[in-house]
């Protein structure tokens, strides 16, 4: 990425702040919360994040859609820089769909966060500013060292997980691989059917995923759905049920994860986008939920890890 393209990327990122509103409407007479969107990629770029010919990617119309919906307004950006602008602390909740060590430039070549700028996130989050995690969220930050054999995220961490990880409330390891299904429909069981968004559902939900095989669960989450195992396919999944759904608080700010989301047809899919918009909104206040810790009670195998990929290594 050249000098000119980061300028741009900068300024784009400053002005989308500055705005706090970019792809979005305003409605008359109201003051509306703000959304920021980031999706950086310094690990594996999905598609869903990908801007073709500067056009807004999947995600970006998909979160504006749902700010016009819910009203509220949506900044979209990649600059790692972000996060050291003082027009950052405007916003009331960040949206995350991003990958690898986000403090280094990466697969998509645009400016990482700093050290200071990865702070300032936490402390934003820790003093009351929402955070929403999709997907690949949880495939950032990896606990170091994150060797390419992947053994070190077969091992749970605890307290020397890596600080946002801590945050988010789990690490992804792994999914299906080589010949086990990287995608597989799965049933979803519901845990909370109260939680903004899965308003009228019925447990469980057949889903079709590329599914996360996650670990390192924070004892305090409120799990919101459930991934039924019993009938999948591969060493990923040869585990017992496990959250791919929550809610916690991080001091003062809500935080919302969910591992769907990795499919482009599932960012039109009703089910997803009803529990994102209340994964949203929730994040932002705009939604109440009960936020009992319910990890042992809905997932009591939850720290078990799948067997090492591939067998044997």
């Amino acid at each position: 990425m050249n000098a000119n393209s980061n300028r741009r990327e900068f300024l784009r990122a400053t002005a989308l702040t500055g705005a706090g509103l970019a792809l979005s409407n305003r409605m008359p007479g109201a003051k509306q919360k703000s959304v920021m969107v980031f999706t950086k990629s310094s690990g594996w770029e999905h598609a869903v994040v990908k801007r073709i010919e500067g056009k807004p990617s999947i995600v970006d119309n998909a979160v504006t859609a749902l700010g016009n919906k819910y009203g509220f307004n949506v900044g979209v950006t990649k600059d790692g820089r972000v996060f050291d602008m003082k027009q950052f602390h405007d916003y009331a909740a960040a949206v995350f769909f991003t990958t690898g060590d986000l403090t280094t430039l990466g697969t998509d070549g645009k400016p990482p966060m700093t050290a200071q700028g990865k702070q300032a996130l936490m402390d934003a989050v820790r003093g009351g500013m929402g955070f929403v995690g999709v997907h690949a969220a949880a495939d950032t930050f990896h606990t170091q060292p994150d060797p390419k054999d992947l053994s070190n995220r077969y091992i749970a961490h605890g307290e020397d997980q890596d600080p946002y990880l801590k945050m988010l409330g789990a690490e992804f390891i792994i999914h299906g691989q080589d010949k086990d299904p990287r995608l597989q429909t799965a049933n979803v069981i519901v845990n909370d059917p109260k939680f903004p968004g899965l308003e009228g559902v019925t447990s469980p939900v057949s889903f079709t995923e590329e599914w996360y095989s996650l670990k390192d669960f924070v004892p305090d989450l409120h799990v919101i759905l459930t991934l039924d195992t019993h009938t999948m396919n591969g060493a990923a999944y040869q585990r017992a049920p496990y959250p791919v759904t929550w809610a916690r608080m991080y001091g003062k700010g809500r935080v919302f994860y969910t591992a769907m989301g990795d499919r482009p047809e599932n960012w039109k899919n009703e089910f997803f986008l009803n529990l994102l918009g209340g994964g949203i909104r929730w994040a932002l206040g705009d939604a109440s939920a009960q936020l009992d810790a319910n990890l042992k009670e809905a997932a009591p195998g939850y720290t078990e890890i799948p067997p090492k990929y591939p067998a044997g290594k």
